[in-house]
């Protein structure tokens, strides 16, 4: 990435940074895990369950770790993923896509699921990465709360610092639970969102993306 666009890049972050307390990461897993179920048991009872039912009783450990260690984990940056890159010895200069990437986030809004896939692609500046980890980025950014404007910019501005150029395109088509399973339940519908930057913003290379992407 041009020097100027890194700064940018570290000036303008905090306006697509997750909403998080100063303090968000003071307390280890463990005692997160330990909290959260405490509060879920809360929850449980005044829903009126029966939390002595073999079915039920482990129900609000199993919430808090799959809080904590899965659906949630992109919180905590110790998890975020390390790139692994090479020399792009080949001299590759089209555009690479991977496309399908599975998005399993959670709606910040009613912390119900949002489903869907994934498109990235990037040009290579004289850097290219391991594939696995472009679905790691995306994977990382998801399991978090979210809503899936901020999602699309972090996976791109992520994508462009790590590989230092800006001639990056993500797109994300998913459907909202929040949609499908309450409010005006449309099982139907999803929501396809953008980001398009460098070259991706001349009509001829975009188009290539998009017919590659299907």
């Amino acid at each position: 990435m041009p020097e100027q666009n890194l700064a940018d890049y570290e000036i303008d972050s905090l306006h697509f940074s997750t909403p998080l307390k100063a303090n968000a990461f003071e307390m280890d897993d463990e005692t997160k895990i330990s909290m959260i179920s405490d509060h879920f048991t809360s929850i449980l009872n005044i829903l009126g369950l029966d939390l002595s039912d073999d079915s039920l009783k482990n129900t609000p450990d199993r919430i808090a770790k799959m809080y904590v260690k899965e659906i949630f984990s992109g919180l905590n940056p110790a998890n975020k993923p390390v790139a692994t890159l090479f020399e792009n010895r080949y001299g590759y200069s089209e555009m690479l896509v991977e496309k399908n990437i599975a998005v399993f986030s959670n709606c910040e809004h009613h912390f119900v699921p949002i489903t869907g896939k994934a498109h990235v692609a990037y040009i290579s500046k004289g850097k290219v990465i391991g594939l696995s980890k472009l679905n790691r980025i995306v994977q990382y950014y998801s399991k978090r709360p979210q809503v899936q404007e901020r999602l699309t910019i972090q996976i791109a501005r992520e994508i462009k610092r790590v590989m230092e150029t800006d001639d990056v395109a993500v797109m994300i088509d998913a459907s909202h639970h929040c949609v499908s399973s309450r409010g005006i339940q449309d099982a139907g519908s999803s929501t396809v969102t953008s980001s398009f930057s460098g070259k991706f913003r001349d009509a001829e290379t975009r188009n290539e993306f998009l017919k590659y992407i299907g």
